[in-house]
Formats: structure tokens, sequence, C-alpha cells
């Protein structure tokens, strides 16, 4: 029998993971097996998730949730060391926090505003995964780190520049990131979701000027759902993933192909 999607023992840290995307990658986690951290800025919000994610699994003590504002670093330090006590050791992290734009001009944009998105979908990935990285190094199982982008990472998205500089940023700094730790037996991967129904984009699908112009373009002819990412995750959080390393799964339904 096939066994390396088997997750137990296996401990794992989901910023975001208190909703949309992230919640859906914990669920998948959860029920493989694994340990999981989820992360969240909102309390109520996070402990909501801890404990439906808790009753869903049937095994609380396999869930952690931690109040973290990943774009400061100081709630990102002690939040991964809260995660490592919890779990007691982590194998994988997925950098899943993020913020949207605000379908902002190029000539009408602030600084604020292009710092505010580049503030967590940057730095935020590059504090939750250097906490990460230098756990991983020292503990010398090595790891795997992925990071959710989007397919505004490829593809030109007007009134989102800021948007998809910071996605496309975040796809640059894997590639650098799976060179540099492979020496540590640590792979690092994005995922790239296209229009996926979260409460992030909740206003656009549901908006039907919006998804008369957009699904048409979707050979999948739907919205993608958080549980299509399930299978990603724990791919990725896997010994089956264990040679894939710096590479971009688009997970779009075809989107970026039509």
């Amino acid at each position: 029998m096939y066994r390396p999607f088997n997750l137990a023992g296996k401990g794992v840290v989901v910023t975001g993971g208190n909703g949309g995307i992230g919640y859906g990658m914990a669920r998948a986690l959860l029920a493989s097996g694994a340990a999981v951290a989820i992360w969240g800025s909102n309390p109520d919000k996070t402990a909501r998730a801890k404990a439906s994610l808790a009753e869903e699994c049937g095994d609380a003590s396999r869930v952690h949730a931690f109040v973290c504002d990943v774009g400061d670093e100081a709630q990102v330090e002690r939040s991964f060391a809260d995660s490592v006590a919890a779990l007691g050791r982590v194998d994988s992290c997925f950098a899943n926090a993020g913020v949207s734009s605000k379908g902002t001009l190029l000539t009408d944009m602030t600084l604020e505003e292009f710092r505010r998105v580049q503030r967590v979908n940057v730095e935020g990935v590059f504090l939750t995964f250097r906490a990460a990285a230098r756990h991983m190094a020292q503990h010398g199982q090595g790891g795997s780190l992925v990071a959710t982008a989007s397919t505004a990472a490829v593809e030109g998205a007007a009134r989102n520049s800021h948007y998809g500089a910071s996605k496309g940023a975040v796809t640059a700094y894997v590639r650098a990131l799976a060179v540099e730790l492979a020496r540590h037996r640590i792979r690092v991967n994005s995922i790239l979701p296209g229009w996926i129904v979260t409460d992030m984009t909740e206003r656009s699908v549901h908006n039907p000027k919006f998804a008369e112009a957009v699904l048409p373009r979707i050979p999948a002819r739907r919205w993608g759902e958080i549980d299509d990412f399930g299978g990603i995750a724990v791919y990725l959080a896997s010994d089956a993933s264990s040679y894939a390393t710096g590479e971009q799964f688009l997970i779009d339904g075809g989107y970026t192909k039509f």
C-alpha cells in the first residue's frame, strides 16, 4: 500500500488557517493525520476555526491556534516558538496569510496602500519562512515551506498592481529559497490559486457582471472551493513531494491556460 500521504506524527503550521484556503488546507492536513497549528490575526475567528477543526477531526489534541499578525516580527517569532512547543517539531510551514488589494488605479495609489499589501503578503512570508527555516535547519530533519501566491503573479490584473507585485515577489522568493535551503533538505514551493470562493473574493464572485465576464474564461466552468487545496497541501507536506522544490503549483481550473 502506498503510504507517503499518511502525515501521522508530522507537525504543520498554517498561517491564515482560520478561514478560506488556509482552513481548507488545515482540514485536509488534519484528516491525513498531522498535528496542525493555525495562525490568524482575528482572535474570535481563530478560536472558532480551532473549535470547528477539532470537532471535524475528532482529536482536539492535534489542533492548536495562535493569534498573530504575520507582518509583525515579534508576533511571528513568538507564535512560531509557541507552535514548536505545541507540536513538538514543525515539519511543514504554509505561509498562507495575505491581504487583498482595494482595486486602486496606480495613478490614485498612495504609498501607504502599496506598503499595506507588501507588509503582509511579502514581509509576512519572509518572517514566517525565516522562523521556520531556522527551526528546520536546527533540527536537521528537513522540511517543507509553502507560500500561497496567486495567479496575479503571472498575469496582469488591472487595479491590482500592488497585489500582483506582492505575489510575483513571493514566487521569486520561493525559487531563491529552494536553491538556498536544499542543502538543509528543506524544499520550498508556491501555490497559485485562481478565483476561489472565500471571504476575500465574496464580493467579486457574487457580482453577476463579474461572473458573466470571468466564468466563461475558466475551463472548469466553476469557481474554486477551499477544499480544492486540501490535496496539494497534503502532497507538499508529505514524503511524496520529497523531490519537488522551487515549483509553482497552479490551482485555477485552467484559468491561466485559456
